[in-house]
């Protein structure tokens, strides 16, 4: 598991802050609504991690959050209490029933095989009434990846971290690509350590992609990510609804 979600997820809030998610909670929001049949109140999120899209999506959905790792679970239960929490793998739960939309967002990113991307849509179509949306959000597909850099960290009360990303492909023939992130931490006693977190992460043509959403069951297509800080053409999410 990267450091990230491990040894260092109290950093989390520092890295990437709950508010910086508004506007793309709103988006898939808007998207939701507009796909699924009949009502659509309740939500399971599957690679929750922190819990910064489900401190918005909230306010509208009744919200039950599954996340593999443990320290990323406590850093949620801070930010949302008052939501149901289970430690899980995205690929293997199952909890008995069903949801009116199923959201994955960037965790989808560390299906890295066939096998598991087509696991994760197993569990999501699973979980999914019919009639009900299925929403992943991956950070790429093949046809719009192109390596870069990023950055960023806050400062909070007593910490502040800051962030390099560095995204590239070594192996342009196979399923994954490589996000490197170097982390800046400044303690509350003024130290300030570095670490350095390599992240393997999924990356798959858009065929792929809607080819294993329909033998899940799930009637999808592919859309653009609208989003001020995200350059148009880069991004696209999969949403689609479960067929009865």
């Amino acid at each position: 598991m990267p450091l990230l979600y491990d040894e260092l997820a109290s950093w989390w809030p520092l890295v990437s802050a709950p508010e910086d998610y508004a506007e793309e909670a709103a988006f898939y929001t808007r998207l939701i609504l507009a796909r699924c049949e009949g009502p659509c109140e309740t939500m399971l999120e599957l690679g929750s991690g922190g819990g910064n899209n489900a401190s918005h999506l909230k306010s509208r959905f009744q919200m039950t959050l599954v996340e593999p790792s443990a320290p990323m679970i406590a850093v949620s239960r801070a930010l949302n209490p008052e939501l149901e929490h289970s430690q899980a793998d995205m690929r293997a739960v199952r909890l008995g029933r069903t949801f009116d939309c199923v959201f994955v967002h960037d965790a989808v990113c560390y299906m890295t095989t066939e096998v598991d991307l087509r696991a994760a849509m197993a569990t999501a179509a699973e979980h999914c009434r019919p009639g009900g949306v299925v929403l992943m959000a991956p950070d790429y597909v093949r046809e719009t990846f192109r390596p870069g850099t990023d950055h960023g960290g806050n400062d909070g009360a007593q910490r502040s971290a800051r962030y390099l990303e560095w995204t590239w492909d070594p192996d342009p023939s196979d399923s994954s690509y490589i996000a490197d992130y170097m982390f800046m931490l400044r303690d509350a006693d003024g130290t300030v350590r570095t670490e350095h977190d390599r992240h393997v992460e999924g990356l798959f043509p858009r065929d792929t992609w809607l080819r294993l959403l329909a033998e899940a069951g799930v009637d999808a297509a592919a859309v653009p990510l609208e989003h001020s800080e995200v350059e148009a053409g880069i991004s696209e999410i999969f949403i689609g609804r479960k067929l009865r």
